[in-house]
């Protein structure tokens, strides 16, 4: 039996095409014309990038799907990028005034999560310091993706009363 071919991806008619859909999916979703056109570009570079492994088939539903997940992971990043900033600023206000006295990230969190439960701790620890992210931490924990999402969304409201 043969195996039928997908259509090959031609990333220059899908751009003409579908990258005004995928603009404005990206605009949607950063509410920043730079960043969206930034995306924009980066789903169209991946697309060739991946184009040897991808079916042509339901062209649409590919791009939008990439440019809602790259979208969606840049919010994620400028989060954590956000919550590392009040981490820094914690730092700075836990340090005494010598740099040989000024404590590290790690050290900041603990000053601030010291009245915390331990279970908030570790899951703070996880996805700030470590990396992983909210699925991994719910792995580690043995939690529902949402119960961590709720325990960090309320430590990030508590981090940003303590900033000036």
């Amino acid at each position: 039996m043969e195996r039928e071919e997908s259509p090959r991806i031609d990333v220059e008619a899908y751009y003409r095409r579908y990258g005004p859909m995928v603009w404005r999916r990206c605009w949607r979703l950063l509410r920043n014309e730079e960043a969206a056109l930034d995306a924009l570009q980066e789903v169209f570079v991946r697309l060739m990038i991946y184009r040897e492994n991808l079916k042509g088939t339901s062209p649409s539903s590919l791009l939008y799907r990439m440019a809602t997940n790259l979208c969606l992971n840049k919010i994620r990043d400028q989060r954590r990028q956000g919550i590392r900033q009040s981490l820094d600023w914690a730092e700075g206000r836990f340090s005494g005034p010598g740099p040989e006295q000024g404590l590290d990230l790690q050290m900041a969190l603990e000053a601030i999560l010291e009245n915390e439960e331990e279970s908030t701790r570790q899951m703070a620890f996880q996805y700030f310091i470590d990396g992983l992210s909210l699925k991994e931490v719910s792995v580690e924990m043995e939690m529902s993706v949402a119960g961590v999402h709720r325990r960090l969304k309320s430590l990030r409201r508590r981090l940003k009363r303590l900033k000036p």
